[in-house]
């Protein structure tokens, strides 16, 4: 059996998936450490991985909260240059200190979140092998796909390409001063420099596998043999439990509001979401995902159901429409039970999963600079009343369900580790 690492962001999203496929690896007899700063202890623990902090002075216990304390209140490009600036931070420290943690906990083979910068230069430094999840958006720089945080449509024409890399080109401009960081270290391990922008990120030259499907993602030829969609890793039974007063349904369709744990503290979109669910035969009910408390929302039209958090899985079972931030997670779990969509993209890769939501008819979106509580209402309602959208997303439903999902993801895992080699049409 192999002693798995896992790395990803200490952020709720991320965390659940990379937890989900460390507990199946651990069903299946391997041993797995979940390695990241402090904060990530308590999901490794619920899931009942083992965990080896990263860099535990320089990222003491709440360190994560005052990060995305000040996160949830930006929104665009703002959001994505701070984001950027902690990228560099948490680079740096993760290169300096990752090494020598996984070499003494014994660790055989790494699992690394796509969002993690330098991953790949540690796999290497180490000379072990390592599997890129992809928790958020297949990430990547190939033009013929519109970049990751813009909710351009995806053509193939050749204007698009072009309008694509100068989009790319922005993201060169933002990580710039990361990859300066990563090649620092290169160049102090003597290892050769990257020949690839990819070669930043955690890449890996094994296997990536998606919790999105096919369906779900625009045509990538390039990364054919490599990239695995294979559905939501998701697993209830892994997550820290949340209390919900479930007595407080009142068995008319629900409406399920979310911004996710890290954009939202966005005061105003609550109160748009509120307003724009009056005189609906609906109940509306609002997740603040962690970033404030109910009573910092006072006067909220409408009566909605108000929790700081919500067991957001036993509720997609009950809901009838999700209106969330567009992120990967709450989208695919929504699709996962059939539910149809209206996204507010807030910055990352939420305009770019917003615009997947357009393209494959699950839903509609709103970005944040033409939302109103009209313009959400009308949206509202069309998906709620147009079949079309619901069909939509029973056809992605059954696509997520014939994925494999968890499973298919470990097979494909446990595959190249032990063989070092990609997977070609892997059945």
């Amino acid at each position: 059996m192999t002693h798995f690492g896992t790395i990803c962001p200490t952020a709720t999203g991320h965390l659940n998936t990379m937890t989900t496929l460390g507990r199946e690896l651990k069903k299946r007899g391997h041993r797995v450490t979940v390695l990241g700063m402090c904060d990530a202890e308590p999901n490794a623990k619920a899931a009942g991985l083992e965990f080896r902090a990263i860099s535990a002075s320089e990222f003491p216990l709440g360190t994560t909260a005052k990060f995305y304390e000040h996160l949830g209140k930006l929104n665009g490009l703002a959001a994505l240059q701070y984001t950027t600036s902690l990228s560099e931070k948490t680079t740096a420290l993760f290169l300096q200190d990752a090494p020598q943690v996984i070499k003494e906990a014994g660790i055989e083979a790494l699992i690394i979140d796509e969002c993690i910068f330098g991953g790949s230069t540690v796999a290497e430094i180490l000379n072990i092998p390592f599997v890129t999840a992809c928790s958020a958006l297949v990430n990547g720089f190939d033009d013929a796909i519109p970049p990751y945080f813009t909710t351009w449509k995806y053509n193939p024409a050749w204007w698009a390409r072009l309008r694509n890399r100068a989009g790319y080109g922005l993201t060169l401009i933002f990580s710039k001063s990361i990859r300066q960081v990563i090649s620092q270290y290169r160049r102090q391990w003597k290892l050769p420099p990257c020949t690839s922008i990819n070669d930043f990120y955690s890449v890996s030259k094994l296997a990536l596998v998606s919790q999105q499907t096919e369906e779900f993602e625009y045509p990538r030829p390039n990364l054919a043999g490599l990239l695995h969609f294979t559905g939501t890793h998701f697993d209830a039974t892994a997550r820290k439990p949340v209390d919900f007063p479930f007595e407080k349904l009142n068995g008319k369709p629900l409406i399920y509001a979310s911004m996710g744990t890290l954009q939202n503290r966005l005061n105003q979109i609550f109160y748009y979401i509120a307003e724009a669910c009056v005189g609906l035969d609906a109940q509306l009910v609002i997740a603040l995902g962690g970033g404030l408390e109910a009573n910092l929302l006072p006067n909220l039209p409408g009566n909605p159901l108000v929790v700081k958090y919500a067991p957001q899985l036993e509720l997609l079972q009950k809901a009838s429409l999700t209106l969330c931030h567009a992120g990967t997670n709450t989208v695919l779990e929504s699709l996962a039970y059939g539910v149809p969509l209206v996204g507010i993209p807030i910055t990352n890769d939420q305009p770019g999963v917003a615009a997947r939501i357009a393209w494959t008819g699950v839903g509609k979106f709103i970005p944040t600079s033409r939302l109103s509580s009209n313009r959400l209402r009308q949206a509202i309602q069309e998906v709620l009343t147009e079949p079309s959208y619901k069909q939509n997303a029973l056809r992605l439903q059954t696509a997520i369900s014939q994925a494999g999902g968890v499973q298919r993801a470990v097979d494909i895992i446990e595959q190249v580790v032990s063989t070092n080699q990609p997977m070609i049409n892997f059945v």
